[in-house]
This record gives C-alpha cells, sequence and structure tokens, in this order.
C-alpha cells in the first residue's frame, strides 16, 4: 500500500496516474460501517480492474471547522494504526490531505474538481451521511450535481448493530463507559492502544504485581478509568494481562492517569519496549483502599478474574485483528 501526503493545493505530480476507485472518508476507527464502505470499493475495483484509493485527512475537520478541545481532540485510531487497518482491508492507495483552512474554503464544485478529478476517480464510494464541505450543501444527495457524469457514485447505507447506527460517536461513548464488548462488536476487532513501556513509582513490584507502565499517545481516545482484561503485545508476542487505567487514588488525590498493564505469568524486564495494549473487558471501576492489605487482596482476586475470563473466554481471530 502505498501512502501519499497531501498539502492543498493538489498537484498532479502527487497523484498516481492511473483511474481508481475512491473511497472517502475520516474513517476514525475503520469500524464495521467504515469497513462496508471500504468493502464495497474493493469489491467494485476487483470487479473493474482498478486500483483502490481512499481519501482521507491528518485530523478531524472539526479543528477548522469548530473549536476543538483538546479533551476532543483524541482519536479511535491514532494514524499507524488506521494505515494498518487500511492496508488489511486490500487498500492500495491512501492519498491523506492535510485538512487545514485553505483546503476547507473550497466551495463542494472546486473539491470535486480539483480532487475527485485530479485523483482520476473512476468510481466514488462513501457513506450515506459522508459530508466534503458544509454539510448544508455537501452532502452524497447533491454530488451527482457536482460530478456532472464525469464518474460513478455509489452510496453505501447506514449499517446497524443492535438497531442503533454502527458510528465512532457511539464507540467513544461505550468507550468511556468501559463497554469494550459492545466497542469490539461495533469495531469488529479487538481495540487497541499503543505506548511505550516506561519507569513508573514501581509500586506494583513491592506489592507483588509488577506492572508495566505503558505511556499513551494523548491523541488516543483511552477506554474509562477502570480494571480491565487485556492482552499486551511484547516482541510481537501476546501475553495475557489486567491493565489498569486510573490515578492511583489509593495513594493520593489530584494524580495523573496512567496505563499500568501486569502481565500473567510473565517475569522480563521490558523498558523502552512498544507494546500494544488490546482491550477486551472490564472488571471493574477503580476502587479507594483503606489499607495496603485491602488492595493487595482486591489484585489478587483481579488476576484469578482475569485467568477465569480468558479460561471461558478463549480468543479468537476477529477480522482485522
Amino acid at each position: 500500500m502505498r501512502v501519499i501526503q497531501i498539502h492543498h493545493p493538489l498537484t498532479a505530480a502527487k497523484v498516481i496516474d492511473r483511474p481508481v476507485v475512491l473511497a472517502m472518508g475520516f474513517f476514525d476507527g475503520v469500524h464495521r460501517g467504515h469497513q462496508a464502505v471500504i468493502n464495497r470499493a474493493r469489491t467494485i475495483a476487483d470487479e473493474r480492474g482498478l486500483a483502490l484509493a481512499v481519501l482521507t485527512y491528518d485530523h478531524h475537520p472539526a479543528l477548522v471547522y469548530q473549536k476543538l478541545t483538546p479533551e476532543r481532540n483524541r482519536y479511535l485510531t491514532v494514524n499507524a494504526r488506521k494505515m494498518a487497518l487500511f492496508e488489511q482491508l486490500g487498500v492500495d492507495i491512501v492519498y491523506q490531505v492535510n485538512f487545514a483552512s485553505q483546503f476547507a474554503a473550497q466551495t463542494p464544485q472546486e473539491f470535486v474538481d480539483h480532487y475527485l478529478i485530479g485523483l482520476h476517480a473512476a468510481v466514488v464510494v462513501a457513506g450515506y451521511d459522508h459530508t466534503y464541505g458544509p454539510k448544508d450543501v455537501a452532502t452524497m444527495d447533491k454530488l451527482p450535481k457536482y460530478a456532472q457524469n464525469r464518474f460513478e457514485i455509489v452510496v453505501v447505507g447506514e449499517k446497524e448493530l443492535q438497531s442503533k447506527k454502527i458510528g465512532s460517536s457511539r464507540i467513544r461513548h461505550n468507550l468511556d463507559q468501559g463497554d469494550l464488548k459492545t466497542v469490539n462488536d461495533l469495531l469488529g476487532y479487538r481495540y487497541q492502544t499503543t505506548g511505550t513501556v516506561m519507569h513508573g513509582e514501581a509500586r506494583g513490584r513491592t506489592l507483588g504485581f509488577p506492572t508495566a507502565n505503558v505511556s499513551h499517545d494523548a491523541q488516543y481516545w483511552l477506554p474509562g478509568i477502570g480494571v480491565y482484561v487485556t492482552r499486551v503485545k511484547v516482541n510481537g508476542k501476546w501475553y495475557q494481562a489486567m491493565t489498569s487505567i486510573g490515578r492511583n487514588v489509593t495513594f493520593g488525590e489530584g494524580r495523573p492517569v496512567t496505563v499500568e498493564a501486569y502481565l500473567l505469568d510473565f517475569k522480563q524486564a521490558i523498558y523502552g519496549e512498544i507494546v500494544t495494549v488490546e482491550w477486551d473487558y472490564r472488571l471493574r471501576g477503580e476502587i479507594k483502599f483503606d489499607s495496603v492489605a485491602g488492595l493487595i487482596q482486591q489484585l489478587n482476586q483481579d488476576a484469578q478474574d482475569t485467568k477465569a475470563y480468558f479460561e471461558a473466554h478463549p480468543i479468537t481471530k476477529l477480522a482485522l485483528e
């Protein structure tokens, strides 16, 4: 898969000179609704012997269209993860546009003329609710007017789970609630974050539960505070783990949120390693204990519950794992 970064205006030198089926979207999460769009485009590309290209953006368009707080400027898939998922879906080319003011200032007609035509789109595929400019004038039902019969348009309808729309906002809400089962059902794969193992306070070691303190990119949308059943990938191998997202409230107030993973049956030193955490199930919320002894008792119970979870739920490969 080839990834091409574009800063407006688009120049011919940036474009691969061949007709493509072009899937449009920001695709945060690359969830099952997004997968339906890309898979439909992949099928059309295969039928016509064309390359499959994706037109996407380097950050959320809301950064330009409206004031976006740092709290909201977080993502289900940071860029490297999104690209990996695109590749697994069989995308040949990714055109990733820097979504800045000058790009956003285009009229819908200019966007179509400069980008959809400029990228040699033979067929454009997008979700029914995709917009490519102001929401009142840049909708999919208005795209034929701007296209002027220069390419075909395929609109993919709404995808649902449990009679509700599959969407990034719903996934973020369920992450906040710690509902990983619904999150993973909506994604079609298990939610993952990646970080570097850093030195922490080493308190877990004194408690008999040495944890890997995993730094997290500020742009990741982490699950809500609590203790989770997870798997952690170290040097290409997955290990069962229980992972806490919390503030260690037993040891004081006003502490920063940390991600601390206790890998079961694991004794290696892994400081500096880049690891992937795969989130499976929320065991409990964060508890402030009156004593260290109470905390240790609960950690022992968490470890038992984690083992029991994996015994009851053998890991099966998901489509985009």
